[in-house]
């Protein structure tokens, strides 16, 4: 019995999770259309889950893997990666990789485009193909954070954001507000995305809220940044990191170490650069009523 468990899993793909759990490909976690498959190959069904978006937004790959297409399907920019034992689809989704090459999970692979017709508004198109056969995406995202949205009423209201504990979150203080700033490094006037919070370089980072990492990777002028979804849209970033302790894909819990103050990046000192995003929109995080 040993034998036959080391040889079912030597004969796993390379990359494939032994559970195959995907990770969400867009901010908002919620399913505006759900799987309905055909009752033959060539009959009407819908063979996927529509997921809601923003035009523009990233899309990230469910879980690590290699693509074997990215172009147009019958007019629709579509992108395939193959896990192994199973593959995703994505549509309509404008591709930033190519067929070849290989991805991990949380990894972007294109912007989400507008125009898919089977929504009111923006949405990705996400499928699940093992062989011929499409199977529900949603049984791997995540049976627990899934949140149909009714197609007749309006999108829901994000969860309420409670911001007790950001402050204090390092223990040290707030040097720079949410808003409309002139950036100390380039002197433009522009959006200050979040806020910074002072601490000496080397300081932990603990995660906020328990989530699943998005991100995990260097993103220009933020530097080393971690990005994790809590569900609902929310999503919570922490940038300038002098190190990172997570990767994309990992499940980590409130007060979990995801990395340690630094000042990489366009960065003047030692600080965490914490942002909220809710449905892709940066808001106030210390702003119970901006983010609510």
């Amino acid at each position: 019995m040993t034998a036959m468990l080391l040889a079912t899993t030597l004969l796993l793909p390379h990359g494939l999770s032994y559970d195959g759990a995907w990770l969400w490909p867009v901010q908002t976690r919620s399913v505006e259309r759900e799987f309905a498959p055909p009752t033959d190959p060539y009959g009407p069904g819908h063979r996927g889950v529509d997921l809601p978006g923003r035009a523009g937004e990233t899309v990230v790959a469910v879980a690590t893997g290699t693509v074997t297409f990215a172009g147009d399907v019958a007019g629709v920019a579509t992108v395939t990666v193959d896990h192994g034992v199973e593959r995703s689809t994505y549509q309509p989704v404008r591709a930033t990789v190519s067929a070849g090459d290989a991805v991990q999970a949380g990894q972007p692979i294109g912007a989400l485009l507008a125009g898919h017709p089977s929504c009111r508004t923006t949405c990705l198109n996400l499928g699940r193909l093992r062989g011929d056969d499409y199977l529900d995406p949603a049984a791997l995202l995540g049976a627990d954070d899934v949140r149909l949205i009714s197609p007749d009423g309006p999108p829901p209201s994000p969860p309420s954001w409670e911001p007790e504990g950001i402050v204090n979150l390092l223990g040290g203080p707030v040097t720079s507000p949410f808003g409309m700033r002139r950036h100390p490094v380039t002197g433009e006037v522009k959006l200050h995305d979040g806020v910074d919070l002072g601490a000496a370089c080397g300081t932990p980072v603990p995660a906020l809220l328990a989530g699943t990492v998005t991100f995990s990777a260097h993103r220009g002028a933020y530097g080393e940044q971690v990005e994790l979804a809590h569900g609902d849209g929310r999503v919570t970033s922490y940038s300038h990191l002098s190190s990172r302790e997570v990767r994309a894909g990992d499940r980590v819990e409130a007060g979990h170490v995801i990395g340690r103050v630094g000042t990489t990046g366009m960065s003047t000192g030692c600080h965490l650069h914490l942002m909220l995003l809710i449905d892709g929109t940066p808001v106030d995080p210390l702003s119970a009523g901006g983010a609510g």
